[in-house]
């Protein structure tokens, strides 16, 4: 079965999947740095501190769509490192170890930096604006 229905709203649904997840990752960073919605459960090491600034800082640029490609792909390498540091020496399956947001997070970002950020973005904006003319004399 095709679903054909959704077949025009995959470029939005493209937005939305990223908006959702990049602000679920957000709120990883805001537990970290700031104990918000929650408190961190674990004490703040180099490593834990580096990855709240980039899960808040790159979590804001996904949810506004800005250096979309290029975020997603320094967030994915970021959980893949997560997944196999904190995760993966736990065992092999996800479920058991712990590691399923790191993996599910690491390949949706993988995705967005290979498909784009989606329609609704501020990347698709400034792809479409007029290329700014350059003032100077003419003969």
């Amino acid at each position: 079965m095709q679903m054909a229905f959704l077949h025009g709203a995959a470029p939005q649904l493209l937005s939305v999947l990223r908006i959702i997840a990049a602000t679920s990752f957000f709120t990883h960073g805001m537990m970290k740095l700031f104990g918000w919605p929650a408190p961190f459960e674990y004490p703040l090491n180099a490593l834990l501190l580096a990855a709240g600034f980039l899960e808040v800082i790159g979590g804001v640029l996904l949810v506004i769509g800005l250096f979309s490609r290029q975020v997603a792909f320094l967030l994915s390498g970021q959980m893949a490192f997560a997944y196999f540091i904190g995760h993966g020496s736990q065992g092999f399956f996800p479920a058991l170890n712990g590691g399923e947001t790191a993996m599910l997070f690491c390949f949706l970002f993988l995705y967005i930096a290979a498909a784009g950020p989606g329609p609704w973005s501020l990347d698709e904006v400034a792809s479409k604006a007029p290329p700014v003319q350059q003032a100077g004399p003419s003969i």
